[in-house]
């Protein structure tokens, strides 16, 4: 049976972690019977979450997808990690789903995750309704949650009326339409309870309120005081669910299945199809959601699966995809031959004939395509990339068992497929390799999969600090080096100057010879000789910088002075004058600009001091803090770790490398110390 974008619901799952989005997932699979029977995230036996990595800690940590069809309407749900170190699968996620289910729990207050959700949802102009999941567990609160959440955002309204007996929900009330359910006879009908009339007639007339902002005619009436028909409040409030002026909330037990239906008739009934939200290319041009287009597809993940290999997950912009077309890879530029189009359901792919605009499906094996590729037919097009935040937390990686090299690093690439958000590159300072991503968890996740996967060990460490030396004064030196061993000798003598200020900032050499005391052949030794030397500084054997040497006398032997022997003059005088002219320590000093809210401002502040940081300044921009600040990368290494946990997952921040400056003296005995120390390691 052809399905059509209109009868499509792209839905992405975000919130808190361990709020349940994985569980409700499960129970819309269950009620839609795509699964026969409800898995449990505690039992590893859920659909969405089959990595062995997700089923030994019972969490999400990569989006899946999976579909069913419900009342004639095909529903895709992308189940979306919670934790933070996991934000960029959220962002794949929302940049394809056409509508988001913030899930938090009955708790009574407002989660860090649901408030991020919700702010996210309302910057991007994204749909979104919120769910309140175990409304029957102990001292739970659907009027305490729903109020901490309007606290913050007042354009939240509740749309069912939950039935309660004592902390068990029984049934519920469609705010709406004014139906009511009775989740142990599964009956609906329209007598609503008299316990719930109020909260019933309250809700009711702002959710018609909300529907008459929806269209100037229905207003008119409204205000003329005409009842509005139910017909036009669903629409209505749909109309204003889609352009994000109001957000939903509903209410349930997704592991009791409770709520499940409800929800499920409001993701059919109100919740935007790809007809509704089409995609806008680079310039902003509209990229009609039409079946009969050229196909234009967008992939916004990867998985490797044992048995079918490379995964590409992805949505239709525009046409209808069918096994056997070749597209062309706007990214690569490489012609992919399509074998067969799947549908997902968690782990498991089913073999389908086309897949329209609007809907989601996979690819295999395609040779030259990546996640957020773009691959079309015959056609030129650029879309919007989605955004992803830059790595923060950086770690060296090591094999853990000598040889495992290739191994270790091989993984780490095929990984990249899976999930693009880490980088490893080499540090040019250091020369140690860095794996970089949102926090710790994410890199452990990393290593754990490398064990799995690809059968090697990876080993992190606190990265080095890329320190540097420099001098502060001009001092002279002498460097003489003579050798006799019987055989032909060897002789080299030249003085030097040495001072700092070099041209390049790195290392200037100025030939200052007269009389042709060191003979002219061998002026470039010594400049060689320099040039070796200052890879290694006097104090702790860091690059020396900012070094202006002056060649100005020495001295030479007929026979015996040869290329080497001044270069290793150089060497002596380098060592002899850098110790005379002032050494001193350089570090890395980073910008970092990071958003808190206003009442973290002081504990952010006071932090940033205590790591030897400056503040710069601060601003506030919808509604929360920017500090700009710089620090020393030495004290800002686990920083991504630290403002999470001053923040409560609240803040965030951004680095970039500004300059070096010198190490206050009371900090270089330690650096020294330990650099002595890695070097005796060596």
């Amino acid at each position: 049976m052809a399905i059509f974008a209109k009868d499509i619901r792209n839905i992405a799952l975000i919130g808190h972690s361990g709020e349940g989005k994985t569980s409700l997932a499960e129970a819309i699979l269950y009620n839609a019977r795509a699964i026969d029977r409800l898995g449990r995230t505690d039992d590893g036996n859920s659909t969405m979450d089959f990595d062995p990595e997700e089923i030994a800690r019972k969490i999400s940590i990569s989006l899946s997808v999976a579909n069913c069809t419900y009342r004639g309407t095909k529903i895709n749900i992308i189940d979306v990690p919670g934790y933070f170190d996991f934000e960029c699968e959220m962002l794949e996620a929302l940049s394809v789903a056409d509508s988001a289910i913030i899930v938090t729990g009955a708790t009574g207050s407002l989660t860090v995750g649901t408030e991020k959700a919700l702010e996210y949802c309302s910057e991007h102009k994204i749909p979104a309704l919120v769910f309140i999941n175990g409304i029957d567990k102990e001292n739970s609160s659907f009027v305490n949650t729903v109020d901490a959440i309007r606290a913050k955002f007042n354009k939240v309204v509740p749309i069912i009326i939950p039935e309660m007996e004592g902390t068990k929900m029984v049934g519920c009330v469609n705010a709406i339409n004014g139906s009511h359910r009775n989740f142990a006879t599964g009956a609906s009908d329209d007598a609503i309870p008299a316990a719930l009339q109020g909260d019933y007639q309250s809700a009711h007339e702002a959710i018609i309120e909300i529907a008459a902002e929806s269209d100037d005619d229905l207003m008119m009436k409204f205000f003329e005081g005409e009842e509005l028909t139910n017909d036009e409040i669903t629409k209505g409030f749909a109309v204003c669910l889609a352009n994000g002026t109001t957000v939903p909330v509903l209410a349930g037990s997704a592991t009791a299945n409770k709520g499940i239906l409800n929800l499920m008739d409001t993701i059919v009934d109100s919740l935007p199809s790809p007809q509704d939200r089409p995609t806008k290319d680079a310039s902003g041009n509209v990229v009609a959601c039409d079946a009969n287009a050229p196909v234009i597809l967008r992939v916004f993940k990867t998985i490797a699966d044992p048995f079918v290999g490379r995964l590409s997950i992805f949505k239709v912009i525009s046409g209808t995809l069918k096994s056997g077309m070749t597209l062309k890879n706007l990214n690569s530029d490489a012609n992919e031959k399509i074998s067969a189009v799947y549908f997902m359901k968690g782990k498991k792919q089913e073999t389908v004939d086309c897949a329209c605009a609007g809907d989601i499906a996979a690819l295999a094996k395609l040779s030259a395509t990546s996640t957020g590729d773009v691959l079309s037919e015959g056609v030129e097009i650029a879309l919007v990339p989605v955004e992803l935040p830059r790595p923060v937390y950086s770690r060296a990686v090591y094999a853990a068992k000598k040889g495992d090299e290739d191994k270790v690093f091989g993984g780490l690439s095929k990984l990249k497929d899976e999930d693009i958000s880490f980088t490893v590159s080499k540090d040019p300072e250091t020369g140690e390799m860095l794996l970089s991503g949102l926090g710790e968890t994410q890199l452990d996740v990393i290593c754990k999969k490398l064990k799995s996967k690809f059968n090697c060990e990876a080993l992190l460490q606190d990265p080095r600090i890329p320190y540097r030396e420099t001098i502060r004064k001009m001092a002279e030196a002498e460097g003489k080096h003579k050798k006799q061993s019987g055989g032909a000798g060897q002789y080299g003598h030249c003085k030097v100057r040495f001072e700092p200020g070099a041209e390049d900032g790195v290392f200037e050499f100025v030939d200052a010879v007269v009389g042709g005391t060191v003979p002219r052949q061998f002026i470039p030794s010594v400049e060689k000789g320099l040039r070796q030397a200052i890879q290694k500084g006097v104090l702790a054997g860091y690059p020396m910088v900012n070094l202006k040497c002056t060649l100005f006398d020495g001295s030479s032997h007929p026979v015996d002075s040869k290329d080497i022997a001044f270069q290793m003059a150089a060497i002596i005088a380098y060592k002899d004058g850098c110790v005379k002219a002032g050494p001193v320590m350089l570090e890395p000093i980073y910008e970092l600009k990071i958003t808190v809210p206003d009442n973290y401002l002081g504990d952010v502040m006071g932090d940033m001091n205590k790591r030897r940081g400056r503040i710069n300044g601060t601003e506030m921009v919808g509604g929360k803090q920017i500090v700009t600040a710089e620090a020393p990368l030495g004290e800002i290494l686990k920083y991504a770790t630290d403002l999470r946990s001053m923040t409560q997952g609240r803040g965030k921040f951004e680095m970039s490398f500004a300059r070096y400056e010198e190490v206050p003296a009371s900090s270089v005995a330690k650096i020294v110390e330990e650099a002595k120390r890695l070097q005796a390691d060596e």
